[in-house]
């Protein structure tokens, strides 16, 4: 018997690179897809256009399978319309899910916190749902520890469930999927990716990181309020104690320059310059396995390599 998610999505493996703001971009979603996992790519800012440019970057990358996640929150139908157009995987996080949401003939993910809201997306029309543990990094809908939702969520459903918070190691994706999960979905490790958007000091930061060192908080809630997020703490530290205002810039092809605001959601990127350590450093609990930037290859292949995906 194949593995539902696989067969699904059209994936290889049963794993998702997490479709985190900023950070996931054309080259890594690419480089996931390419190492047999689904890629994903986070468009949930874009206009219509730069979701579209985004696209056609990866699709020039990668035939193999790739989605987008897209944040309710600041969801426009045309961005909906456009990457449901051009992608086969469509993945809605951060608000409850309702029918309307769901694109015809598009495969779904909604990722949630709770049995009640699995059973939501289900009944909407979704294909699949992630699961999503406290320990994940970034926005943080759950409010459990992920070895207590999946079998839960498992047993609310008949859908494949994704596993996603503090996956890092292949023992977390051996429990994940002896727990009753189909696939699993790694964020914070794929953050250092060497095809990934992150900034290097970011990316050191996270490396130099254990579990112990994150936090869920709503710090960095300026545009996207009672929203709690799990990040380094030093961000934390560093964000409160800083005099910059805005805390980071990038330049545009223009010549000019776009502001990041302190406690902003913005996580730091390659091409920013200012504050970095007072921005949004999300880690989840799998932090602990992030020792530099490495292939997504080689993270694909160290979680999943001789792996039963039977």
């Amino acid at each position: 018997m194949s593995n539902r998610f696989c067969t699904l999505v059209g994936s290889r493996l049963p794993l998702q690179q997490a479709g985190m703001g900023r950070v996931a971009n054309p080259a890594l979603a690419a480089a996931v897809a390419e190492a047999g996992g689904l890629g994903m790519l986070a468009l949930s800012r874009h206009s219509p256009e730069a979701a579209t440019r985004d696209i056609d970057d990866l699709r020039a990358r990668t035939s193999r399978a790739v989605g987008v996640t897209l944040i309710v929150e600041f969801l426009k139908p045309q961005l909906l319309d456009c990457v449901a157009e051009r992608l086969p995987v469509v993945e809605l996080f951060w608000g409850w899910p309702e029918a309307a949401l769901v694109p015809p003939g598009s495969i779904v993910g909604w990722q949630v916190g709770s049995t009640d809201e699995a059973k939501a997306a289900v009944d909407a029309g979704c294909s699949y749902v992630i699961a999503q543990g406290v320990e994940a990094g970034g926005h943080v809908r759950g409010t459990v520890p992920l070895d207590e939702l999946i079998p839960l969520v498992r047993a609310a459903v008949d859908v494949p469930v994704v596993a996603a918070g503090g996956i890092g190691t292949r023992a977390d994706v051996e429990r994940a999927l002896s727990l009753g999960a189909d696939a699993v979905r790694a964020g914070t490790r794929f953050v250092a990716a060497l095809e990934s958007a992150a900034h290097p000091i970011y990316v050191d930061l996270l490396s130099a990181a254990t579990a112990a060192d994150t936090e869920v908080t709503e710090t960095f809630s300026a545009g996207w309020p009672h929203a709690p997020h799990r990040v380094l703490k030093s961000s934390i530290e560093a964000a409160r104690e800083s005099d910059s205002d805005p805390v980071a810039t990038v330049r545009t092809p223009e010549g000019g320059s776009v502001p990041f605001v302190r406690f902003g959601t913005a996580p730091p990127t390659v091409d920013m310059t200012g504050d970095i350590r007072a921005m949004a450093l999300y880690a989840g609990t799998g932090v602990d396995a992030v020792h530099g930037r490495v292939p997504a290859a080689a993270i694909v292949a160290e979680l999943t390599d001789g792996l039963d995906i039977s």
